[in-house]
């Protein structure tokens, strides 16, 4: 391979790898950022808690 060749895919890996990291930065940015407006809160739906049947036990 030529100087040229070498230095060609040395920097266009270097490239590669700063893209990528720029990508997961800016990805992890945009999934904390505060949002400006004001979030409604949750209303939650009431559900009774489904508790198993209580076994007789016979002590004997």
């Amino acid at each position: 391979m030529s100087l040229a060749m070498i230095l060609l895919s040395l920097m266009s890996a270097w490239v590669a790898v700063a893209l990528a990291m720029l990508w997961g930065v800016m990805r992890i940015v945009r999934r904390h950022a505060v949002s400006t407006e004001q979030a409604q809160p949750v209303r939650r739906v009431y559900r009774p808690i489904r508790r198993p049947v209580p076994l007789i036990y016979a002590h004997g």
